[in-house]
């Protein structure tokens, strides 16, 4: 299994989401990699990892495969509403 390693953006925002009270657990950020919900392509070869959150968020993580690891660049909560459309 390739090694996931974490930008310094995406660890400040996990430290970030936590003071606003949205816990986001690591083991839940693999999960959301490795067996999303729903994949999407991003600008400059990023991809969108999204997985059910809770009732009404979704996780999104946004990464880039480098083939012998991947990089978390960022990851945010958003609506299901918002991006479970399709």
């Amino acid at each position: 299994m390739k090694e996931i390693r974490f930008s310094e953006h995406s660890q400040l925002k996990i430290d970030v989401l936590a003071s606003r009270s949205v816990i986001i657990d690591l083991n839940f950020v693999f999960e959301t990699v490795r067996s999303p919900d729903k994949l999407e392509t991003g600008e400059e070869d990023k991809l969108i990892a999204q997985k059910r959150l809770d009732e009404s968020l979704v996780l999104r993580v946004v990464y880039r495969d480098f083939g012998s690891f991947i990089l978390i660049i960022t990851l945010y909560p958003g609506r299901r509403s918002r991006h479970e459309k399709d």
